[in-house]
């Protein structure tokens, strides 16, 4: 069979909607995609890698009956009134996890999900963005060239405008099409439970010592160039917050990492760390000496310590020399959920999460049974599907190691 051409979509059925930027134009979008029907597309986007927040600076939505709407945050930054009118209405994602905390942040909560990336991943498609979902799926080409620009721009070209009501254009088409493939596949069911997942996911805690984080850090040897990387890190955190900048774009993980390495003691030392001589760099050197002497001068005992263990396994690679017989388990069980994700045509992480298939392998429960692994893995927080499909070959793969004295 010979697939039809692929379609470029150059432009949104009814033009580029105007923005929506004050509350009476926004009270009329609320009433028009109240009374219109079937699911609704949305989108955000957001500054990622120029400002410091994570908030949308413009929302998209489209729904049938009601048409594309643009909506500015800067201007309409309480969405709760639309999120009201919407209340019992499927609302439809593409990567959902990504835009879900900036639309709560603006009041708009769905309770019902469809994730266009999610449902494209249980299908078993090997790429999952959507201008390649769009693509394969509905044969039209989305051009994705404004994904990663910075929308927190005023007035936004019209080209950008153009590329953010094309992302909702065909969404609901695209959920329609997929939501066919799940039926067909047997896996609505998956995907429901999945979407929900989503929905009830508590939201993530700040990490504990962020500035572990800098990228680089396992370069800093000593504990003396950690307590600059902290200092450094700490201080670009505050400036970044206050000019509401991309923390890299103030200074780069690289700068840092090679002042701890240097630890300089005057000005002209520390410019001739290249990235210091930036212009965002170079208002602030004052403090940045002030912080690599602080960490320099600090007694012994404020030094930060190295990282203790975690509350999980240790990593697998040492599960050999501490405990061969689970690891042993470990491998079983990687070969079980390989063996099924590809029997199912999924990848492995969505039919059982890696961290999930380690804890259950470190510490299995004292009778292996399905059963007795079921219940582990609700407490690990498995879905019913997946522990439908994997309970069971777990345990027999266990039965195995037990029968060969592996164990």
């Amino acid at each position: 069979m010979i697939e039809p051409e692929v379609q470029p979509l150059l432009e949104p059925r009814e033009g580029i909607p105007p923005v929506i930027r004050d509350g009476k134009a926004l009270a009329a979008v609320i009433d028009a995609f109240a009374r219109g029907s079937g699911p609704v597309a949305v989108d955000a986007e957001r500054a990622s890698g120029y400002r410091y927040s994570g908030r949308a600076y413009l929302v998209q939505l489209r729904r049938a009956g009601a048409g594309t709407a643009l909506v500015d945050p800067v201007g309409c930054p309480d969405l709760s009134a639309l999120d009201r009118a919407l209340a019992d209405t499927e609302v439809v994602l593409h990567a959902a996890t990504q835009d879900l905390p900036c639309l709560t942040e603006l009041g708009l909560r769905p309770r019902r999900l469809f994730d266009t990336e999610l449902a494209g991943r249980l299908l078993g498609y090997e790429r999952v963005g959507l201008g390649t979902m769009v693509e394969l799926v509905l044969r039209l080409r989305l051009e994705k060239g404004h994904s990663a620009a910075d929308w927190s721009k005023r007035p936004l070209p019209e080209d950008w405008l153009r590329y953010a009501a094309l992302d909702v254009e065909v969404l609901v088409e695209l959920r329609d099409a997929l939501h066919a493939e799940l039926t067909a596949a047997g896996k609505l069911g998956w995907a429901m439970e999945e979407f929900a997942a989503v929905l009830a996911a508590p939201a993530v805690l700040p990490r504990s010592d962020p500035w572990r984080r800098t990228s680089g850090i396992h370069r800093v040897r000593t504990l003396r160039g950690l307590a600059v990387v902290r200092e450094l890190w700490t201080l670009r955190d505050k400036v970044a917050q206050a000019a509401d900048l991309a923390p890299g774009r103030v200074l780069p993980d690289s700068a840092i990492v090679q002042a701890a390495l240097d630890q300089p003691r005057t000005t002209k030392a520390l410019t001739e760390i290249s990235p210091f001589v930036g212009r965002a760099a170079r208002r602030h050197l004052d403090g940045w000496l002030a912080a690599v002497a602080r960490a320099r001068n600090l007694p012994d005992s404020a030094l930060p310590q190295p990282v203790g263990p975690g509350d999980g396994p240790p990593p697998a690679n040492r599960w050999a020399d501490r405990d061969p017989a689970a690891a042993r388990r470990l491998a079983a069980a990687r070969a079980v959920v390989a063996a099924l994700a590809d029997e199912h045509r999924m990848p492995t992480e969505n039919l059982l999460q890696p961290d999930t298939v380690r804890r259950l392998m470190w510490e299995p429960p004292a009778e292996a049974s399905a059963e007795a692994i079921a219940v582990r893995l609700r407490e690990l927080g498995a879905r019913q599907w997946q522990i439908s499909l994997t309970a069971r070959p777990l345990a027999k793969a266990l039965e195995r190691l037990e029968i060969k004295g592996e164990l």
